[in-house]
């Protein structure tokens, strides 16, 4: 009897278990489904979205790049921007135009000056260095460039477009392609590694993972980390930290890079490394670059021009010898006075990109049509990553064009190199016993720029009462 009870119970217990599932089931099936179905309509509605948003060509359609007037295109172009912060910021603009400070605009009508009628130009490939001390308006005028912060009036042009008349969709899609960033905080995410954390920027693109793993792998060779696509950031140093940003900047192959004291936290050898990686990489991407910067050693090292910032104004901009050589006001000029020039004054100031060079793998009548196109009597020759193999000079070219001799046969290997911290007195005694320009080049040999005599001219002249020159 109990066997046949217990047999009883257990089925019963079963079919009210069965019951109860079925009940439960009958009822969270729909609250799920509920739960789901806006999630998943939110996504396509996402995806809908950002598939149905005009393509950067679409936005670009039609706009012309301005160039100045030896043909440069202009990629950034500022005029009369003012950036207000508080309330009512129109209100404050009156008062500024009136000549009142930024103190008294603070006290008067309870607004900051930011940044106030600023006016310049950044051409291809340059690099531009925003300078000041802290408070001149130097980041917030550079987030202004991509909207990050809105401007209050004016107007930013980026390679001819009004980027203050899109709308947000047609921003993101601009900024995207456009732009990357590189601050002072490394940002990167803790639990990726290396190569996710350089193809976050490409994952936000939508670009397949084995492209945008492919990318990340070059940018990280680009910046000399490869082997370290693994680690993660909490095994790296600030330098490497940095390097890593600077490849999620680069993997996205932007136009326009805005770096907002990008090595400021670095220590002062790892600072110096990364200004010397940048030159390199600039020597080879020429990439349109904004820097921030309250550095003035670093901004003379780095910048093809200089705007120095004062109370949210641009007081000068010309290029490190122009500033040193003729500043502008009393301001400028105690900005600069305390400059060690022996250490400013050296080749990393005055060099500039070669005009041409020649891979070693290409022929003496490649050089030789290279050398007469571009009016030069000699050529540097460079490998593929750019170290400096030596140089060719025409004589040697036209008579190995004549012979059928090969370019490594007429390369001269035997000239001389200086870095970019070799002082200008050392360079121009170099120079005397040449009759090129003078290659520099980092610790691996690779190309970064020449000193021309000409440079090595305003050299002598800037500094005649220092070094010795």
């Amino acid at each position: 009897m109990i066997s046949i009870h217990s047999g009883v119970i257990k089925r019963s217990i079963e079919t009210i278990d069965k019951a109860v599932n079925k009940a439960l089931n009958s009822t969270l099936n729909p609250v799920t489904s509920f739960i789901k179905r806006p999630i998943k309509q939110g996504i396509e509605k996402i995806n809908q979205s950002i598939s149905r948003g005009a393509s950067l060509e679409e936005i670009i359609s039609g706009v012309e790049c301005p160039v100045d007037d030896e043909g440069n295109r202009i990629i950034i172009r500022v005029r009369h921007l003012s950036k207000i912060f508080g309330k009512s910021p129109e209100k404050a603009l009156p008062l500024l135009e009136k000549g009142m400070a930024k103190d008294e605009i603070l006290k008067t009508a309870g607004n900051t000056v930011g940044v106030y009628d600023v006016s310049f130009d950044v051409k291809e490939g340059e690099i531009f260095v925003l300078m000041g001390l802290s408070g001149s308006g130097k980041s917030t005028l550079e987030r202004c460039l991509n909207r990050l912060i809105e401007p209050t009036s004016g107007e930013i042009l980026i390679e001819g477009l009004d980027i203050l008349n899109l709308d947000p969709d047609e921003l993101r899609t601009v900024r995207r392609k456009k732009f990357s960033m590189v601050f002072q905080e490394f940002g990167l995410l803790p639990h990726r590694d290396v190569k996710s954390n350089v193809a976050y920027g490409l994952e936000i693109q939508g670009v397949p993972e084995k492209e945008r793993l492919q990318r990340a792998k070059e940018a990280i060779q680009i910046v000399g980390l490869s082997g370290y696509e693994d680690m993660m950031p909490d095994n790296l140093s600030g330098g490497m930290k940095q390097r890593v940003g600077l490849a999620r900047a680069l993997a996205t192959d932007p136009d326009i890079l805005l770096m907002d004291e990008a090595f400021s936290a670095l220590d002062p050898l790892i600072r110096k490394d990364m200004q010397d990686e940048l030159l390199k990489i600039q020597n080879a991407l020429s990439k349109t670059i904004v820097f921030v910067s309250h550095d003035l050693d670093e901004a003379l090292k780095l910048g093809d021009r200089i705007a120095l910032m004062k109370d949210g104004k641009i007081i000068q901009i010309g290029t490190a010898e122009e500033i040193l050589q003729s500043p502008a006001d009393e301001y400028v000029s105690r900005f600069v006075e305390d400059v060690d020039r022996t250490k400013i004054l050296t080749a990393g100031i005055f060099m500039r990109r070669p005009r041409e060079v020649i891979h070693i793998t290409q022929g003496p009548r490649t050089a030789l049509r290279v050398m007469e196109e571009a009016d030069m009597t000699s050529i540097f020759v460079v490998d593929r990553q750019r170290r400096l193999m030596g140089m060719v000079e025409a004589d040697d070219a036209v008579r190995a064009v004549k012979t059928e001799k090969p370019l490594q046969s007429i390369i001269n290997t035997e000239i001389p190199t200086v870095g970019v911290d070799t002082p200008m007195s050392q360079v121009i005694q170099t120079m005397v016993t040449t009759n090129y320009p003078i290659p520099v080049v980092d610790d691996n040999k690779v190309l970064l720029g020449v000193v021309s005599p000409s440079a090595a001219a305003k050299a002598i002249d800037m500094g005649s009462d220092v070094n010795g020159l």
